[in-house]
């Protein structure tokens, strides 16, 4: 495999990990709104942290979407973890 093709399919193991990493915050979420609440610290950083991100990605003169697709659902979870934890 030439070096091309292996940072492409990198680039999209990376991008579909970073999902379900954002994803994993809908046990959080169903914990918050049962009473369970969290710290909303963390969920909120990552959703800004996120955002910056998504707007980087997009703003780069050769768009990254990868990055902007892997972070995007961080911003919505994130955003939602940190809401419901208050």
């Amino acid at each position: 495999m030439n070096e091309s093709k292996f940072i492409t399919y990198l680039s999209w193991v990376a991008t579909s990990m970073a999902i379900l990493m954002y994803v994993s915050y809908i046990p959080q979420i169903a914990a918050n709104l049962s009473g369970q609440k969290a710290n909303p610290i963390q969920p909120l950083v990552a959703a800004i942290n996120c955002t910056l991100w998504v707007i980087y990605a997009l703003k780069k003169s050769h768009r990254d979407i990868p990055v902007a697709l892997s972070n995007f659902p961080g911003i919505i979870f994130g955003f939602i973890a940190f809401i419901t934890a208050l």
